[in-house]
């Protein structure tokens, strides 16, 4: 089998890979104004600087909301579109031993995707994500600059930020431990710095992720949770998940290529044969 190229279009930002011979190759990031320019900027560029031919992709896979933006084939290749959920369960199981587990893809908002013995299926999700950090910075902050802000977050205290238990309890709750969160943002007066509004917007939208997560898997024997999307790449996101596998006793996961797992999904599709 030849070169397949997985593709991941968001509203202004593209996400390629190459897979060949079960290798995934250069993974590469593209932001522009628009979908399509996108796209294309991203295609080329991936062309380019990898210095493919054409006539080495054997198939282009399209996925995520801004492909429905695109119609034909791309630059004369073999092109098809699948659904972005089945893209996310393929990509996030993709070098793992799980098989029963929830993805968590962080992109603007956030999904969530139960994988298990039945296939591949979309269960939910909520309008928290990146688009809330951006927005909530931009009205704190004046700044939208997510690497901004989670360099502003490195010289913040959460302690001076959330309230925890320990803050109002002496002891222990059954199932709550003094360090656990009683109040996102609880502690916050009109002295709070800076920094510490940043490192409590982060835990602010990464514990509600992660709470939410584990809440979609009540009743089920599910205790593996995989990480996707950009948000995966804050320097935070390890602790703060550490923190929370410690309070609900499950396992969060972030693999290699997190942010790309989407469009290695899309690949894996067609290399599969499932579209």
């Amino acid at each position: 089998m030849g070169l397949t190229i997985g593709i991941d279009v968001g509203g202004s930002t593209t996400k390629i890979i190459g897979i060949n011979g079960g290798q995934i190759l250069s993974p590469m990031f593209i932001k522009a104004i628009d979908p399509i320019t996108s796209l294309f900027g991203a295609f080329g560029k991936y062309i380019y600087d990898n210095e493919i031919n054409l006539e080495e992709v054997e198939q282009v896979v399209l996925t995520g909301v801004g492909s429905a933006y695109v119609d034909g084939n791309l630059y004369g290749l073999p092109t098809k579109k699948v659904d972005e959920f089945l893209a996310n369960g393929l990509g996030a199981c993709y070098g793992s031993n799980l098989e029963n587990l929830i993805v968590v893809s962080m992109g603007t908002g956030t999904s969530f995707v139960l994988v298990n013995e039945n296939g591949i299926e979309h269960t939910g999700g909520l309008g928290i994500g990146g688009g809330t950090l951006q927005g909530l910075s931009q009205l704190l902050l004046k700044t939208n600059d997510i690497h901004k802000l989670s360099e502003l977050a490195s010289q913040g205290n959460i302690e001076n930020v959330n309230l925890k238990i320990k803050d109002i309890c002496n002891m222990a709750l059954p199932g709550l431990p003094l360090e656990a969160t009683a109040s996102l943002l609880g502690k916050v007066t009109s002295n709070t710095s800076d920094a510490d509004i940043a490192i409590g917007l982060i835990y602010m939208v990464l514990q509600t992720i992660g709470a939410s997560a584990v809440l979609s898997a009540l009743n089920t024997p599910i205790k593996d949770f995989v990480l996707i999307g950009n948000l995966t790449q804050l320097p935070q996101c390890k602790t703060i998940f550490s923190y929370m596998e410690n309070i609900y006793h499950v396992k969060f996961h972030i693999p290699s290529h997190a942010e790309y797992r989407t469009a290695i999904g899309a690949a894996l599709a067609n290399i599969n044969k499932i579209v």
